[in-house]
């Protein structure tokens, strides 16, 4: 399988400001200078060794990600990233009214739907869309979003053949050649990650939650969402601290992610739904308190005379990619 992310903000999108940009360019070049390059052959070598803090930045549409198997796509959720991934999507098929598209909600907060009404595979005649949610709301949310005076094209206007599905809560489904199991995440509006399997491997989403449940006895029904996982998209929004202070807010910390993983044997996990509110230096301080968090558990681990599986972890910049 291959996972794309193409939006890894939460809450709603925050794009760059020109002030932020100029202060970032007016830094970058300064550095360039300060460690002695002079030579247009220098730049992208320069360039490639600064962190995204520094250069690029992780990104500023909110949720959506996309899973491709051998057979068979799936995209999870539809925040503003959607419209980047729609316009590549209009490049195969879908531009010539031959695409067959399954999309899965996770739940419908503003920020998981807003690319929603700019997703052009949904007007072009012969596309086949079909969304999945446990949530029996799913057609309702759909036909109040497309509506006056929110969006001037209803939902009777779509060019596309729309199917709504509704979703056992905890039971596969079969997408192509995918198993799709939805299981319940800690948010205050019902919310659903997934664990889609295929060709072996095993993606697991698990965004938007504050996994106010972490041992493997309350977590109870929903612990097969962090099992034998290849890779795991996990919540964190806030550093450590900032999530207890904003208890019962519905999102996570990537130390709390950095546990399970250790715990649980998962392979790779990366973090997203980046708050808003952080530039991308916030969010690479985060990133630096993980690291110190990962390496005192392993230090920790060897005191102890614990086993300790390493674990590939990182913060999800919009565009990056994952092959299992």
């Amino acid at each position: 399988m291959r996972v794309q992310v193409w939006g890894v903000r939460g809450s709603l999108p925050s794009p760059l400001l020109p002030s932020e940009v100029q202060r970032r360019i007016t830094k970058t070049l300064e550095l360039f200078v300060s460690r002695g390059f002079r030579e247009p052959a220098d730049i992208q070598p320069f360039l490639a060794s600064l962190p995204p803090s520094e250069f690029g930045g992780f990104g500023g549409n909110t949720p959506c990600v996309e899973v491709n198997s051998a057979e068979t796509q799936v995209i999870i959720d539809a925040g503003s990233g959607i419209r980047g991934l729609g316009a590549e999507l209009m490049k195969g098929p879908c531009g010539h009214g031959q695409g067959r598209l399954h999309i899965l909600m996770t739940h419908f907060h503003w920020d998981h739907l807003i690319g929603l009404p700019f997703f052009t595979p949904l007007y072009i005649p012969g596309n086949e869309i079909h969304f999945y949610a446990v949530q029996e709301e799913l057609p309702q949310v759909f036909s109040t979003l497309f509506r006056r005076p929110f969006f001037p094209v209803e939902i009777a206007q779509l060019q596309s053949s729309i199917h709504f599905h509704r979703l056992p809560p905890r039971e596969p489904i079969r997408i192509g050649d995918m198993n799709v199991t939805p299981y319940q995440l800690d948010h205050p509006d019902p919310c659903w990650g997934y664990r889609i399997e295929s060709g072996g491997k095993v993606f697991s989403h698990c965004v938007d939650s504050e996994s106010t449940r972490f041992t493997r006895e309350e977590l109870g029904p929903d612990l097969p969402l962090y099992q034998n996982v290849d890779l795991l998209i996990f919540d964190a929004q806030y550093g450590l601290v900032e999530s207890i202070q904003k208890e019962k807010w519905g999102h996570g910390s990537a130390a709390v992610g950095i546990d399970l993983a250790i715990r649980e044997g998962i392979r790779r996990i990366v973090f997203m739904h980046h708050d808003p509110a952080a530039r991308d230096d916030s969010v690479q301080t985060i990133e630096l308190e993980t690291k110190r968090h990962y390496e005192n558990q392993r230090k920790q681990a060897r005191r102890n005379n614990e086993p300790f599986e390493e674990v590939t972890w990182g913060f999800a910049q919009e565009g990056e990619s994952f092959d299992l």
